[in-house]
């Protein structure tokens, strides 16, 4: 398959020619059930890559007809890479998006999907990176967190952004009660983000993206 890509570095809108999705995933898939069950993004749904077997993410992949892989880290960031690398390529994608995908990826990876590549992170970067932004917000005694959906770059939650949406805490808030209404957000932002993406529609000016003519 011919892939073309026009991603401006100096500004202007990132053009994917192409629109095979690979979902990256690590649990219960929430975020990739909100992407299977938008009718605009559901064909383009092409991949599924869990690094755990036996997760909830696999049967949503398989109850939709989505080929699955599961590729388990063995100690070794730079095999998983490259396993993934060889996964996507095999497989003709052209975009991946992290949906609750707990690794870190290398270069092997980044560079080919570089501006072609989403994650959904439960806060308001750039505050609580990392693999635990609920627990983290609520154990800072934050008054707001929020979701925040990026391009992935080579750091840990440092791409450019975006989207964002801030999620008030309740003063009685726990996990229990705060991670419902983050997967809310993300349910809604993660897709609107992918769908900007395959139509041509995120235009990037050095590390400000915005989203053009949205139909909302």
């Amino acid at each position: 398959m011919l892939l073309v890509v026009v991603a401006r570095r100096d500004g202007g809108s990132i053009r994917v020619m192409g629109k095979r999705v690979a979902v990256l995933v690590s649990g219960g898939g929430t975020n990739l059930q909100a992407l299977l069950d938008d009718p605009a993004l559901r064909p383009s749904i092409a991949l599924v890559i869990s690094d755990r077997p036996g997760v909830r993410s696999l049967d949503r992949a398989s109850d939709a007809g989505v080929p699955s892989l599961v590729i388990e880290p063995d100690g070794d960031r730079a095999s998983l890479s490259r396993r993934v690398a060889e996964a996507l390529a095999a497989a003709d994608i052209d975009v991946v998006v992290s949906a609750g995908y707990l690794r870190v990826l290398d270069d092997q990876v980044v560079a080919t999907y570089r501006d072609r590549w989403l994650n959904v992170h439960p806060a308001l970067l750039p505050a609580f990176r990392g693999m635990h932004g609920v627990r983290d917000a609520l154990a800072h005694g934050a008054k707001v967190t929020g979701v925040t959906v990026h391009l992935v770059d080579d750091g840990v939650d440092t791409g450019p952004i975006v989207l964002q949406e801030a999620v008030a805490i309740r003063d009685d808030d726990v996990w229990d009660s705060l991670e419902p209404r983050i997967h809310d957000v993300e349910h809604r932002l993660l897709p609107r983000a992918l769908r900007a993406l395959l139509d041509g529609r995120l235009v990037r000016e050095g590390r400000r993206v915005t989203i053009a003519a949205e139909d909302v």
